[in-house]
């Protein structure tokens, strides 16, 4: 997992189906393309630096259903996007995959950096329910056939590809076709442009008793394994919560605004 594998790989999807479990850094299978951080946000692009630096673990052999110790998730990271000052900061809760969830972050930004001048402004999605399924790898999808659950017009998780527009000259925010217009309602974009994205262990844990209730299981794992395996293909960046709704109070008691 040492191996800066930026330049090699092409899409979000393709880093995610290639990250190996393990305590791997986000910074070493990232996604390519230019930064898309407004001139003049100084405290998000360091910390975004620091959430790079900061280590994930995806090495769990099983997970159990309520995590009780910093250890079981991101805490690092998690701590880093509480501390961050500069406001306003907002954390969006987010439950439908199917919803306009990633337009809605998308014309925020731009509000908050071009209409009202904060280009330091932070925006984190708390994924829980069958937003959670867009936060999982390809590999994932195939193995565990998430479109089950996810409903048909999810036939892959194209959420985590980013589209053509991600390599449009990113000075022409007026671009219809470019990297701030709905062509590219991604979570790489988004990602680019400081988002942060949190998964929610409780929609992890519910998600593999229900696959392994379906019997869409083919190892013929415990529930504890499936979830395990779950958390280890969450996609590069993505922040491990002990659960999503419960960890939206501790971002409000540091300062950020509640959205849905």
């Amino acid at each position: 997992m040492k191996t800066d594998r930026r330049a090699a790989l092409h899409t979000l999807g393709l880093a995610a189906g290639a990250v190996a479990a393990g305590l791997a850094t986000p910074a070493q299978a990232a996604a390519p393309g230019k930064e898309l951080v407004p001139a003049g946000a100084t405290h998000l692009k360091d910390l975004m630096a620091r959430l790079a630096k900061a280590p994930r673990r995806r090495d769990f052999k099983t997970a159990p259903m309520i995590l009780t110790s910093p250890d079981q998730w991101d805490d690092a990271a998690l701590k880093e996007v509480m501390a961050y000052r500069p406001q306003p900061k907002q954390a969006w809760d987010m439950t439908d995959i199917g919803g306009p969830w990633l337009n809605l972050l998308r014309n925020t930004l731009n509000v908050q950096i071009w209409g009202f001048r904060h280009p330091d402004f932070l925006a984190v999605a708390l994924c829980h329910s069958s937003a959670n399924l867009a936060l999982y790898d390809q590999a994932m999808w195939d193995k565990y056939q998430l479109t089950r659950l996810a409903g048909e017009r999810f036939k892959t998780n194209r959420l985590i590809v980013e589209t053509a527009a991600g390599s449009a000259n990113p000075e022409n925010i007026q671009d219809a076709t470019g990297a701030f217009s709905p062509k590219d309602n991604t979570i790489p974009a988004l990602m680019r442009r400081g988002v942060v994205f949190m998964a929610c262990h409780n929609a992890i844990w519910e998600q593999a008793e229900k696959l392994h209730g379906m019997d869409i299981n083919p190892d013929k794992l415990g529930v504890d394994a499936i979830a395990a395996e779950l958390t280890n293909h969450l996609i590069p960046d993505v922040v491990l919560t002990p659960g999503a709704v419960g960890t939206m109070p501790e971002l409000q008691m540091a300062g950020f605004h509640y959205a849905k």
